[in-house]
């Protein structure tokens, strides 16, 4: 005997999804809003593109030698950001 407040699981699954939506992306805008405090000033001024799209971070810098640094660590700058999240929010970067 079913009660009559009980949703249906395919509303119940696509709530959730929504709210794993909506988390990823506060995810992914809070690590972008924090990107000077983890990599620094210096850094956070010559990055002139930045934004997560399907778990990739897509990184446009002014200056070559900062870019060649970054691809260097490129894992942990991947490592710090999703500790930070919590999550993977990063699983790849590419530099534009």
């Amino acid at each position: 005997m079913g009660r009559t407040n009980d949703k249906p699981l395919k509303e119940v699954f696509e709530q959730m999804l929504k709210v794993y939506k909506l988390k990823r992306k506060f995810d992914e805008t809070s690590l972008i809003a924090a990107w000077p405090e983890m990599m620094g000033q210096s850094i956070a001024n010559r990055t002139k593109t930045i934004y997560i799209r399907d778990k990739k971070l897509f990184l446009r810098l002014e200056s070559s030698v900062i870019k060649n640094e970054l691809i260097m660590i490129r894992s942990q700058i991947m490592e710090k950001m999703n500790e930070r999240a919590g999550s993977v929010v990063v699983e790849e970067i590419i530099f534009l």
